[in-house]
């Protein structure tokens, strides 16, 4: 960054990935214009508004994903856009339409105001391993080069389907206008985000994320064999890939693998009064990682600085702190509706089997 503040852009800037994503602009001495769908609801913005230096260097703006050209003014003057922000509803009974479709053209309406504003040098797109990872055959490794079926998701229907689909076509139509309207788009594909969050509700991420805890059988599958990353990482990652002029094309940020049984033991380790399952029906104990590799991202240059266990520790934290989880699982239940589940607990091994990471395993103290 020169002496002058730049001025960007960064929508969904009420979410999980959004906010935090604006606390590290603010302090690095941008000048965030932040886009809501409703400046004036004061329980989805203030913790925006409560920043430090967001009486001087921060700004809501007013503007919808549905609505074409409503970011016009909102990008207009800024030298960089951060698009974060994307309809996220596994539960949805019209996915095409209230998926799918806003999401493609939302997309494509911020490119436009983009290509509009003409003081654009870059945009930076929140991507998700959902459009590299989901097909017929999985495999050992994933990179940036490896796209979603859209097809095999539409025909399988498994849980958060329209989510992968939307952001895999969403995606692709970026690159089509960026190459058609010579735009400087770089995309940053992370998997489970985890870790601490400003926001006031649970965010969708550790809904998923902190499953084995709450006991939400629906959401295992998707962390059977996952990976992580913490979102302070991710959103340094994003300021990192914009201020870098050597930055190109899509980066995976990933920082650590694990199974459900992995995270499962590291969580029963940590937090003993949760009682979480570590035997899953229907998941093989010896069940192998999936390794997503973000060496294109390092190669850049840029370090991971959490682990698996900073990961769900802040998340845990934070949760509790906001009185979105129990203090234990036996005092009361995350969703008194949830069904009693037939899971079996054991004894863990202190000795966890070492987890996969792109940082150097740390020992757990616990």
């Amino acid at each position: 960054m020169g002496s002058i503040a730049q001025t960007v852009c960064v929508t969904g800037a009420a979410g999980f990935i959004g906010s935090w994503l604006i606390m590290r602009l603010l302090e690095r001495g941008y000048i965030v214009r932040a886009t809501v769908r409703d400046p004036k609801n004061m329980k989805k913005v203030k913790h925006l508004l409560d920043l430090p230096t967001a009486k001087t260097n921060l700004t809501l703006w007013k503007a919808d994903l549905s609505e074409e050209g409503s970011f016009d003014e909102a990008i207009n003057g800024c030298t960089g856009v951060f698009h974060v922000a994307t309809p996220m509803d596994f539960e949805s009974k019209d996915p095409e339409n209230e998926v799918i479709k806003p999401t493609i053209e939302g997309m494509l309406s911020i490119m436009k105001s983009c290509a509009k504003a003409k003081t654009v040098r870059r945009i930076v797109f929140t991507s998700s391993a959902g459009t590299i990872d989901v097909s017929e055959h999985q495999k050992p490794v994933y990179d940036e080069t490896c796209w979603s079926d859209v097809e095999f998701c539409r025909a399988k229907k498994m849980t958060g389907w329209m989510y992968f689909v939307s952001k895999t076509m969403a995606e692709q139509a970026a690159w089509d206008f960026a190459k058609e309207n010579n735009i400087d788009l770089v995309s940053v594909i992370p998997p489970l985000v985890v870790g601490p969050f400003l926001m006031s509700t649970m965010p969708p991420s550790l809904i998923t994320g902190l499953s084995p805890i709450t006991r939400t059988e629906s959401h295992y599958g998707i962390i059977k064999q996952g990976q992580f990353v913490h979102l302070d990482d991710l959103c340094n990652a994003h300021i990192y890939v914009f201020e870098n002029p050597k930055a190109e094309g899509r980066y995976m940020c990933s920082a650590c693998d694990a199974t459900i049984i992995e995270l499962a033991k590291l969580l029963n380790l940590k937090y003993p009064e949760y009682n979480v399952p570590t035997k899953f029906n229907n998941i093989d104990e010896n069940l192998e990682n999936v390794h997503f590799s973000s060496d294109k991202l390092k190669s850049l240059g840029f370090e991971f600085k959490y682990t698996l266990e900073d990961m769900f520790t802040d998340a845990v934290e934070t949760c509790r702190a906001k009185g979105l989880l129990p203090l234990s699982f036996e005092i009361t239940p995350v969703d008194a509706s949830l069904p009693p589940l037939s899971v079996e607990t054991t004894p863990v091994d202190a000795s966890l089997p070492p987890l996969s990471c792109e940082t150097p395993p740390v020992v757990a103290t616990i």
